[in-house]
């Protein structure tokens, strides 16, 4: 037999839970984390924008709202969006890592010639 009751909520549940329909106040929050500084800012669409700068490297990465009646602040500390933060942190990390074959910063480039200032004729 089919329960029309569970039907509806369910239905109502998932109107609900859906992040699209909803406006929200837009939040950032700052920290000082592994040596760099992590930005999460939170959109008014529900999209929660992360980024993470190092010595001057900066990695960004975007993610859904996951629970629209919860607090910002508490998602972040309940850890839902900490796998983004660890790829963000790794990426970063393997980024100041690496090195140019190309160039080193005890390597100093020769400049070109200049081209001349006046027309030729």
């Amino acid at each position: 037999m089919f329960d029309i009751k569970s039907f509806f909520k369910r239905e109502v549940e998932k109107k609900l839970m859906d992040v699209d329909d909803y406006i929200f106040m837009p939040e950032r929050l700052e920290m000082e984390l592994d040596g760099g500084s992590l930005n999460c800012v939170l959109n008014s669409d529900g999209r929660v924008d992360i980024f993470y700068t190092k010595q001057g490297v900066t990695e960004v990465s975007s993610a859904p709202r996951k629970h629209p009646f919860t607090s910002f602040e508490t998602e972040l500390h309940h850890g839902i969006y900490d796998d983004v933060i660890d790829d963000l942190v790794k990426e970063v990390s393997k980024i100041i890592d690496s090195s140019s074959k190309y160039f080193r910063r005890n390597k100093i480039l020769s400049s070109a010639p200049s081209l001349p200032s006046r027309p030729l004729s």
